[in-house]
């Protein structure tokens, strides 16, 4: 089974080695050997660590495992989270792979509702403000500090995967 849309995707360190679990978040279009191949995993892995019994069916929005901690630190040069870009960045109302990038992570922490059905996209847009507002308050901000503009302190807690090379989303 395919679900129908765009698929995007969340990096993973370059060497098999990580200090944390890591999750995606399944989009439209994704499959899970796509899903195994993008994470350099296999899907019968991928069943394993998430309970799919059948791998042809997997639903938009499910938060799926993809790859296990394991012992040892990343290697120098490795690419970890997206830097801050800046406040008025966002305000360009840019179209970025970063951006999806930082919705796939709001959907991760529980913020993905403004998206509705069709998930975040690359365009920097009202729904994405609504959602990172979400993630503000969730972090105690309130007022104008939650005005779903992106902050430095805030965006460095969102821990934001740089994305693929070549993905989808770009």
């Amino acid at each position: 089974m395919r679900v129908s849309g765009n698929a995007s995707s969340v990096s993973v360190m370059g060497t098999q080695q990580t200090t944390q679990d890591k999750y995606y978040v399944v989009v439209a279009g994704d499959t899970l050997s796509g899903i195994a191949s993008r994470f350099r995993t296999t899907v019968k892995q991928l069943q394993i660590w998430n309970n799919i019994s059948d791998p042809n069916i997997i639903k938009v929005g499910q938060r799926l495992l993809v790859a296990k901690a394991t012992a040892g630190e990343p290697q120098p040069g490795d690419p970890s989270f997206v830097p801050f870009p800046g406040g008025e960045w966002f305000k360009t109302l840019p179209t970025s792979p970063i951006i999806e990038m930082m919705g796939l992570r709001l959907v991760e922490e529980g913020c993905g509702a403004a998206y509705g059905f069709s998930g975040p996209g690359p365009k920097w847009n009202d729904k994405h403000r609504q959602a990172y507002a979400c993630f503000q308050s969730a972090l105690g901000y309130s007022g104008s500090d939650a005005d779903g503009w992106p902050g430095r302190k805030s965006w460095d807690q969102l821990r934001v995967p740089f994305p693929e090379e070549g993905c989808d989303a770009q």
